[in-house]
């Protein structure tokens, strides 16, 4: 029998994870206000996430989603990404959305289960936050359809995790990826675990960038944890698909460090000997060896940058927990032009007027 064809998956990684080159690097590296931009971004995130973990174990906000260790991903996309693109985020992209214009107040509402906080008019036409997994990415090949036939020059990002591969709504969303040539980026954090199921029982595939072979698109495999190679291959996919070159599919390796979710339990199911093992390639400290490396960031700077980010974040907090709650009524907006008798009644019960 005659072969036809053949593949191949390609792996990239700048650096190593004592900060150390791994061969050439992009112009990206030399970069120094980028690389400050990056690194703040995960100190950010970083911090952010443990804010909203301790107030969650306090009552005041509902379930949270941690990226601890994987912050390398939502800051090279976001950094990445042109202001007038369109990210369909998941639910731990948390730095992407900071670059994006999200605040942390917005976060902490949605968090705490108010809408509102995905309504922040200065973000344009970036999708909320998706906690279903990979139902977004159908919306995702959608809205890239919509940029395509308006003839607009902008890319839609969507983000989503290794058990976001297995939902037929992202084999759906890659195949018309294709098809149509749409200009959509699809970014996996292969965090290697889908809440207790490890990558491994989740796929047969040697790798998940391999599952583009089959929509007939590129697919590469990343360091996920490696600010600098996620920032410059995102970007570098986003300038193709803007190009009118089609999409990519990008598989970003990570770790998660922390539980799934403040509703799950890691110790259950993952030992602490395979946490420490992935400490070691935890990305903000790498990039800080690598800045250090080069004289281009010093213990002064961050420990004065900390001390920033740690005072934006209470005052964000702040505005969180001062914030009017959302007026019970509203549950009725935004779901018809018109509401139908019952739910019109129930409005008008709900505010004593029946």
């Amino acid at each position: 029998m005659n072969k036809t064809t053949s593949f191949k998956v390609e792996y990239h990684q700048f650096l190593l994870p004592n900060g150390e080159p791994d061969g050439e690097l992009p112009p990206l590296a030399d970069d120094t206000n980028a690389l400050h931009a990056l690194y703040r971004n995960m100190i950010f995130t970083r911090l952010y996430d443990e804010r909203a973990v301790n107030m969650q174990r306090t009552g005041q906000l509902g379930t949270f989603a941690s990226s601890l260790g994987q912050e390398a991903i939502g800051a090279g996309v976001g950094h990445a990404m042109q202001p007038n693109d369109i990210i369909t985020p998941s639910f731990r992209e948390s730095g992407a959305l900071f670059f994006r214009g999200f605040r942390v107040r917005d976060l902490l509402l949605y968090w705490g289960g108010d809408e509102r906080g995905m309504g922040n008019p200065d973000v344009g036409d970036d999708f909320p936050i998706c906690v279903p997994i990979s139902t977004h990415a159908t919306h995702a090949a959608g809205a890239a359809f919509a940029v395509k036939y308006r003839n607009e020059p902008r890319v839609v990002v969507c983000l989503l995790g290794d058990g976001g591969t297995s939902k037929g709504d992202f084999y759906e969303a890659i195949n018309l990826a294709g098809i149509w040539n749409l200009p959509l980026v699809v970014v996996i954090n292969n965090n290697q675990w889908a809440i207790s199921v490890p990558r491994t029982m989740q796929t047969k595939t040697e790798t998940l960038a391999q599952k583009a072979i089959a929509a007939g698109i590129p697919g590469i495999q990343i360091d996920g944890n490696d600010p600098i190679t996620v920032r410059h291959y995102v970007a570098e996919a986003i300038e193709n698909a803007r190009s009118g070159n089609g999409p990519t599919l990008i598989e970003a390796i990570s770790y998660r460090l922390s539980h799934h979710t403040t509703a799950d339990d890691a110790t259950r199911y993952r030992s602490d000997k395979e946490l420490e093992e992935h400490r070691q390639f935890d990305p903000v400290p790498r990039l800080k060896r690598f800045m250090t490396q080069r004289d281009i960031w010093s213990d002064e700077q961050d420990e004065q940058m900390l001390t920033e980010c740690k005072a934006e974040i209470e005052q964000e907090v702040k505005q969180y927990l001062e914030s009017e709650p959302q007026a019970p009524e509203s549950m009725f907006d935004s779901l018809y032009a018109e509401l139908p008798g019952e739910l019109a009644r129930q409005r008008q019960s709900l505010l004593g007027k029946e």
